[in-house]
């Protein structure tokens, strides 16, 4: 089993290898959404509101 992640440096690291291992692209559609983003991993770490109204796509390609 592969080691969890701990913080979000290393979770946008392994997936964006993920991504790029399979050439993908994902779309995400938002319509007036509200996300509380802690500031860091610990269980009781300060939150800030984030609003998302759109579309955010994450692509990837391997160029070797």
């Amino acid at each position: 089993m592969a080691n969890p992640t701990t913080n979000w440096p290393e979770l946008a690291a392994a997936l964006y290898d993920k991504l790029n291992e399979r050439n993908a692209e994902l779309t995400y559609d938002f319509d007036n959404v509200e996300l509380l983003v802690p500031s860091d991993s610990n269980g009781d770490s300060q939150q800030a509101p984030w609003r998302v109204n759109g579309s955010i796509s994450i692509r990837a390609r391997n160029l070797k």
